[in-house]
């Protein structure tokens, strides 16, 4: 197994970076501003981890989501069919404006609010059952009781998602974001499987429409938009209701998985907490900055040759953004990597930056803060099942989060 120490000799973003990511981004931002490495996909990549630089490449116009911007033979990543592949995190302006425009409805803090009061009753009826399978005490795994279905099922309500495929979007979503090196054929399989799924909602919504966003969308592409100029191809609508569920769900679970892990591995920061809930929106601004999911930004493609931090990237080469290692750079955050709740984290990147910043981060934010504030009430006692050192995580930098987090209760 790779080490961070042999990250940096040979270049490979590989288990060192899984293992071990603050300690590798350590060395890597005191080392250089800019690597070159090999990324996941085994291309070469140009990796960047000081604040700055990668706040300043976020919004950098020159730097592309676009594959068509990318070198031939280098950047490969996965394959989706363009019936999936025809969404946010592959677009520029002005197909990215107009998408972004048409969905950004949904999102807006005022209308997110609205859901506050169905989000508290969902995270009471998961708790609830967790009171009756156990007892007033018992143990369980939090993301499989918790994180999980939690946001899965906020974000299929808002889709108009039938209760009865939400575990196999589940099962998909995991094999996508981490795949199994022994079965190389599941991630091929789950992208049949979900192009299948979304082929028949559409079909649903379309023949009885309802008062869910996807509805919303496919009225949107089937009249042209409210104006006319609004449009949606077909393929568009399709990879929009993938990625909205898709980055609605997984992001959200690993944020609630980590920031509760954070938490019991601080009890001081727990006890605060509990003393003052009024603190929560605040402090969720430090969990997603402390521990975020995205280890990496989407890939990057320079429209023509760039300077970042005096090093000249060629256009059409692989760029990676790190925005963990730039929420830890203490030029930015004194003490980065000390979890504490009373630091002022705005600023952080963790959601992104410029235009392509998170679309769902307010839903994001009120499901962590609804999710917390829950726990906190009615699990009183909660505290981690055995050995920190004995958690999984799961072996992807598309999406840093726990297997599991066992807990007490």
């Amino acid at each position: 197994m790779s080490t961070d120490q042999d990250l940096l000799a040979d270049g490979r973003l590989t288990d060192g970076l899984l293992a071990h990511p603050y300690a590798v981004y350590d060395r890597l931002r005191d080392t250089a501003p800019v690597h070159r490495v090999t990324g996941p996909d085994g291309s070469p990549a140009w990796l960047v981890t000081r604040y700055d630089d990668v706040r300043e490449a976020l919004a950098n116009p020159l730097l592309s989501l676009d594959k068509r911007h990318a070198l031939p033979g280098g950047y490969k990543g996965f394959a989706l069919p363009p019936a999936l592949d025809a969404n946010l995190l592959n677009m520029d302006p002005p197909d990215h404006t107009r998408i972004r425009r048409l969905v950004g409805r949904a999102f807006t803090t005022r209308r997110v609010e609205q859901l506050r009061a169905p989000i508290r009753r969902t995270a009471d009826h998961l708790l609830d059952a967790l009171g009756t399978s156990g007892g007033p005490h018992g143990s369980t795994d939090l993301i499989a009781a918790y994180a999980a279905p939690l946001p899965i099922t906020v974000i299929c309500d808002l889709l108009g998602v039938p209760d009865g495929h939400r575990r196999d979007f589940r099962a998909w979503t995991d094999v996508l974001v981490a795949p199994d090196p022994a079965r190389p054929q599941a991630a091929k399989e789950a992208v049949v499987a979900m192009l299948g799924f979304f082929t028949q909602l559409l079909a649903a919504k379309r023949k009885e429409p309802a008062d869910d966003l996807l509805s919303d969308l496919i009225a949107v592409r089937d009249e042209g938009g409210r104006e006319g100029s609004d449009r949606l191809s077909e393929d568009e609508l399709m990879s929009l209701a993938f990625l909205i569920l898709f980055a609605g769900y997984e992001n959200t679970v690993q944020l609630i998985g980590t920031a509760v892990l954070a938490l019991l591995q601080h009890p001081d920061q727990l006890a605060a907490l509990r003393a003052d809930p009024s603190r929560l929106p605040a402090a969720v601004e430090e969990f997603v900055r402390y521990d975020g999911p995205a280890l990496l930004a989407i890939r990057r493609f320079p429209r023509e040759d760039v300077t970042i931090s005096d090093v000249t990237v060629p256009a059409g080469e692989t760029v990676l953004l790190s925005l963990s290692a730039a929420n830890r750079d203490p030029r930015r955050f004194p003490d980065a990597d000390r979890f504490d709740l009373g630091r002022d984290a705005t600023g952080h990147l963790a959601l992104g930056h410029g235009i392509h910043y998170c679309l769902g981060a307010p839903l994001a934010r009120l499901e962590m803060e609804i999710a917390l504030a829950a726990l906190l009430e009615r699990l009183p006692d909660l505290k981690l099942d055995g050995d920190p050192g004995d958690l999984r995580w799961r072996p992807s930098l598309r999406a840093r989060g726990l297997l599991a987090l066992p807990v007490t209760y």
